[in-house]
């Protein structure tokens, strides 16, 4: 079996996702759009089981999927699953005195993830998790053609 190309091409699917959450974001620098980006990824992660982790990591390109098991405690129980306000709540307070998220983070994220990810993929693994994660990652109002990944 070949290489699969999210390792082949790491450094390439993250620059181009950073740049898409950067743009959908509206955050002023690659910085920023990290700390904004592992915010709204651990405020996702934390309402999921390991199990229902691990398998929305399973379609992420590879360096958000480290990104996204990062600094995990598995002791803590799934939080209840919250409303979009939670959750922007909870990827600004990621580095309180750093972050400069918008209230748009969440829903820029989405996008941004929504343009690294086949959608097939993301709709399956979504449609086995908790219904507040179809939710989560929905992008209301964006034209569906202008999403998936540009590279591949």
């Amino acid at each position: 079996m070949p290489m699969p190309w999210t390792y082949r091409q790491a450094t390439r699917e993250w620059q181009a996702f950073l740049s898409d959450a950067q743009e959908a974001i509206g955050t002023p620098t690659d910085h920023s759009t990290f700390t904004a980006v592992e915010g709204t990824l651990r405020a996702f992660r934390r309402r999921l089981t390991p199990q229902q982790a691990i398998d929305f990591a399973q379609v992420l390109p590879s360096v958000l999927r480290a990104l996204f098991v990062a600094d995990w405690d598995l002791s803590l129980p799934p939080a209840p699953p919250g409303t979009r306000a939670d959750w922007t709540r909870e990827a600004q307070a990621l580095r309180r005195h750093h972050n400069i998220a918008p209230d748009g983070v969440v829903a820029g994220t989405a996008v941004a993830l929504r343009k690294a990810v086949l959608r097939e993929d993301l709709d399956r693994v979504l449609s086995r998790l908790p219904p507040f994660a179809a939710e989560f990652w929905s992008t209301p109002g964006i034209d569906p053609a202008s999403l998936g990944p540009r590279i591949v």
